[in-house]
């Protein structure tokens, strides 16, 4: 599409509002880390508050292809934020509020981004973070390397109750619960409470008074449908995160039509996606594809087990959701507590359900459907990347018959393929290295800074071909299974098994609520299975519950694939998005204590714990 003019917030927003006529349609239900903070806001609204943030940023000198940081946890001044970006036609680079100090940094310097935007803090569950404080530290060390940030713009976000923005509509309400960390001392003459924070004179900007000055009109920056639209990190295998770059019309196409498809997106509904803006997830699927399509869409900051494990399913009655979209984590998290926190609520308006983020194994599967879809939602398993921008495998709700645990068929035209380790494609049932044979409109279009790594990551290996380094299975009726990144298949003894069907028949056993697997040297096989065991509330760790869930393994898969080593894990070490790292307990497995950058470990005492009740190993 290259030579094309377009602009995705002038079509995300302006078109529905003056085109569609939907300025007083709901764009995001916003419900707050607590039930008890709740707010909406229009088209029309959203249009109003881009358009001022937009002036806010051309006025402190943002222009087209600059790049611009935001650290900021799911409020609607995050989409604000972003779609204010795409509007000047500068490139937004996000990053997931759990992400440490020195993460953003990281990404700040790789993208040299000129100005940041952030929030005093916030509540995640019961867990204050301090946000601003994150962001200065990141400041000082990027100042320290030679590239200063001049500007640092802050939502007052905790100390919104002083602001007297509670009864506006278009604003988050204040929040209700203290937060004794980010307060200072209660002047005597002052009706409110200030959060205490630093500030740094010359540098830092209130949000709310820029916003005061800045007009609600803005015209947008043309841009040509190949000028890039964001930058996103995604993990790389050198330890170096790669800035993927999405351009503003193939990636707009793509997310426009996989969100109309997918999930059959009608007027009247509300979706739901649970995912943070900060993943990929968050970027086409919260913010891009719905809008897009003019969509209702419920934004949440909290997290499914606060104030309990029910939240999710009473926020699915609040709003009346009809398509819901979320992660096979959370799906096995919220398992554990049985049918009862579900059951309780009515979820009656459900539609459609989605995964999203990893393989997801049959058994959750089977539970997602039958009690949060009550047997009569069809569930969307996804397939696809942060570099593929949206969907690549997936069924149609009602059109494509599922398989629990498979991401079924190719979406309309993308080509899949199954190559061996020489290169060659394999027809029929097959099992090797995913790749695709064609472009598609979403797909990447180079790691920023570094086309060469782009080319060597995802195109050197097999020439022609687009890789996915997932492991892949096609079964007789043509449809796709993904058994994880092929650095996740472990061989034993000249087998080569992967890891997620292990785990899945771990996890078939009634006592297991989540399980990973990973590879650990063995002096005849070569390598052998050590898996970390999550148990279900009311069992416990025995040799008995151990022999069982071996003699599973080899009733499910085969002699072969009996693990040699079975430790209980009370916790897995996760990333704050629910992401396990199985670099950390491939490390615990061989009793390796030089772990590299455990940064984004959500919780690092999950780690020592693994440790100390490791199981004794042969090498």
């Amino acid at each position: 599409m290259k030579g094309a003019t377009t602009n995705i917030c002038y079509n995300v927003l302006d078109r529905n509002v003056h085109e569609k006529k939907l300025g007083d349609k709901v764009a995001f239900y916003w419900e707050g880390n607590e039930p008890g903070e709740t707010t909406q806001i229009t088209y029309h609204e959203l249009l109003a508050q881009v358009c001022q943030f937009s002036n806010v940023l051309r006025k402190q000198g943002i222009q087209k292809g600059d790049r611009v940081a935001i650290y900021m946890p799911m409020i609607p001044e995050l989409v604000v934020a972003m779609l204010a970006c795409a509007r000047l036609g500068a490139l937004h680079s996000i990053v997931f509020a759990g992400f440490s100090a020195e993460s953003l940094c990281e990404r700040i310097l790789d993208s040299s981004c000129s100005l940041l935007i952030t929030t005093d803090a916030f509540y995640r569950g019961e867990k204050l973070v301090n946000l601003k404080e994150l962001a200065d530290e990141a400041l000082e060390k990027c100042q320290e390397k030679g590239f200063p940030v001049r500007c640092c713009i802050v939502v007052k976000h905790l100390g919104r109750a002083e602001l007297g923005m509670g009864d506006s509509p278009t604003q988050s309400p204040p929040i209700k619960r203290p937060c004794p960390d980010v307060q200072g001392k209660r002047k005597e003459t002052s009706k409110h409470v200030r959060p205490q924070i630093s500030w740094n004179q010359g540098v830092d900007l209130w949000w709310h008074e820029l916003i005061q000055e800045a007009g609600d009109e803005c015209e947008p920056e043309w841009c040509d449908a190949e000028d890039p639209l964001f930058i996103l990190y995604t993990s790389g295998s050198t330890g170096k995160p790669k800035g993927v770059v999405h351009t503003v019309g193939g990636y707009m196409l793509y997310v426009a039509t996989t969100f109309k498809y997918v999930f059959d997106f009608h007027a009247e509904d509300v979706f739901w996606c649970t995912a943070d803006i900060g993943w990929i997830t968050g970027h086409s699927y919260v913010t891009y594809g719905p809008l897009a399509n003019g969509a209702s869409s419920v934004l949440f900051e909290g997290i499914p087990t606060y104030p309990d494990v029910s939240r999710l399913w009473s926020i699915v009655d609040k709003y009346k959701v009809t398509k819901f979209y979320t992660a096979p984590t959370a799906i096995r998290l919220l398992m554990k507590f049985g049918d009862e926190p579900v059951s309780k609520h009515s979820r009656a308006s459900l539609q459609v359900l989605g995964t999203v983020g990893e393989p997801i194994n049959p058994e959750a599967w089977l539970w997602y459907h039958r009690v949060v879809g009550s047997q009569r939602c069809p569930i969307v398993d996804t397939f696809w990347q942060t570099e593929t921008g949206g969907h690549m495998l997936t069924p149609l709700p009602g059109a494509i018959p599922m398989k629990p645990g498979s991401a079924t068929l190719p979406f309309f035209g993308v080509a899949p393929a199954i190559l061996n380790e020489s290169g060659e494609e394999l027809e029929g049932e097959a099992e090797g290295y995913l790749v695709f044979k064609q472009p598609w409109p979403g797909i990447m279009r180079t790691v920023y800074g570094n086309h060469e790594r782009f080319e060597t990551t995802y195109f050197k290996k097999f020439p022609g071909y687009y890789i996915t380094g997932d492991g892949c299975r096609r079964d007789q009726d043509g449809y796709y299974w993904i058994t994880g990144r092929i650095d996740d298949m472990l061989n034993v003894s000249g087998h080569l098994l992967s890891t997620a069907e292990v785990e899945s028949a771990l996890v078939e056993h009634e006592a297991i609520a989540e399980a990973a697997v990973v590879g650990h040297p063995h002096p005849v096989k070569g390598e052998c299975l050590y898996c970390f065991v999550t148990l279900c509330d009311g069992h416990t760790f025995s040799p008995t519950l151990t022999e069982e869930l071996k003699k599973q393994i080899r009733e499910k898969i085969g002699p072969i694939a009996t693990p040699d080593y079975i430790q209980n894990a009370p916790g897995l070490p996760k990333t704050r998005s629910g992401k396990i790292m199985r670099r950390v307990l491939r490390k615990i497995a061989q009793n390796d204590h030089d772990l590299g950058d455990t940064s984004t470990v959500a919780d690092p005492s999950v780690i020592s714990h693994l440790f100390s009740h490791r199981c004794l190993t042969i090498q």
